[in-house]
């Protein structure tokens, strides 16, 4: 007898019989732990054994932040257009419209308006599966008129980035956007107007040439890859070794371009803190 038949041994369960475990029922990080995905989610989808920061989207951050998941969407129905006729592998409209089909999202930010701990907070938060996060017209457009929105109603602003950098597909009017999205934060800052970034794995190019950086507090996940150019181009273009940890987030803690790291289950708490702080208000709880 075969020994997949025999029952002696333990072995019962036919082939015909046996299924495919469902997908999504368990997550591996990159250390190798398994956690059950209902756990993970729990846990702001971090992995509690090795604290490993799954990366998420705009509808996970605004659950984190806002109170209740309760927020206003601000130019929710705003999408990009193509006005160089780019087309590389394909047109770039057949790409926007399959990125939109995949993520059943307009763009690579979302922008939004609610309360966090009681807090009236102005939240634009980046989503890297819709075309790696890339900045476009859109993204700089959505950032700027969620600038605007904050000076007007006097709110403290929040920029959550995670993007690959600037959009090819729209070339120099994507590199506008760096200027766009930094006029507007200095402006808030004319107002004393209390701007805080976020930067989270990965935020590179054009945003940390532009907004990523340009907080008034630069906070980060533990983790994160943050940098303008990728560590295997840097290391090819200089030559050289990289240091350990280069461009992980700790790596710019320990040298001064971030004022602190984050757990992402204290993100709301700490946000909350330092809005308190600088507005001169009692601590929340």
């Amino acid at each position: 007898m075969a020994w997949f038949k025999r029952k002696e041994k333990g072995i019962t369960t036919s082939t015909q019989e046996k299924k495919d475990t469902p997908k999504g029922l368990w997550y591996k990080s990159p250390t190798g732990k398994i956690v059950d995905a209902k756990e993970l989610e729990k846990n702001h989808y971090v992995s509690p054994e090795d604290g490993y920061h799954v990366r998420i989207g705009s509808n996970e951050y605004f659950e984190i932040l806002f109170d209740d998941n309760k927020y206003k969407e601000l130019d929710a129905k705003l999408e990009s257009k193509d006005p160089l006729k780019f087309e590389d592998t394909k047109k770039y409209p057949d790409r926007l419209k399959a990125a939109q089909e995949k993520t059943k999202l307009k763009d690579a930010v979302r922008t939004a308006v609610g309360k966090s701990k009681g807090n009236d907070l102005v939240i634009a938060a980046m989503d890297f599966s819709f075309i790696g996060g890339s900045m476009g017209s859109v993204v700089g457009e959505k950032i700027a008129r969620a600038a605007d929105y904050a000076l007007k109603k006097k709110l403290p602003f929040m920029i959550i980035s995670k993007s690959g950098g600037a959009r090819m597909m729209e070339a120099a009017l994507s590199l506008m956007q760096l200027a766009k999205t930094s006029v507007k934060l200095a402006q808030l800052a004319d107002a004393g107007i209390p701007y805080i970034s976020l930067c989270t794995d990965p935020t590179t190019g054009g945003t940390t040439a532009s907004f990523a950086m340009l907080g008034d507090i630069n906070i980060s996940e533990p983790g994160a890859l943050i940098g303008f150019a990728g560590p295997r181009i840097v290391r090819d273009t200089t030559g050289k070794e990289l240091p350990e940890g280069f461009q992980t987030s700790e790596f710019l803690l320990e040298h001064g371009f971030l004022d602190f790291i984050t757990h992402r289950k204290e993100l709301k708490n700490r946000v909350n803190l330092y809005i308190d702080l600088v507005q001169n208000q009692p601590i929340r709880a």
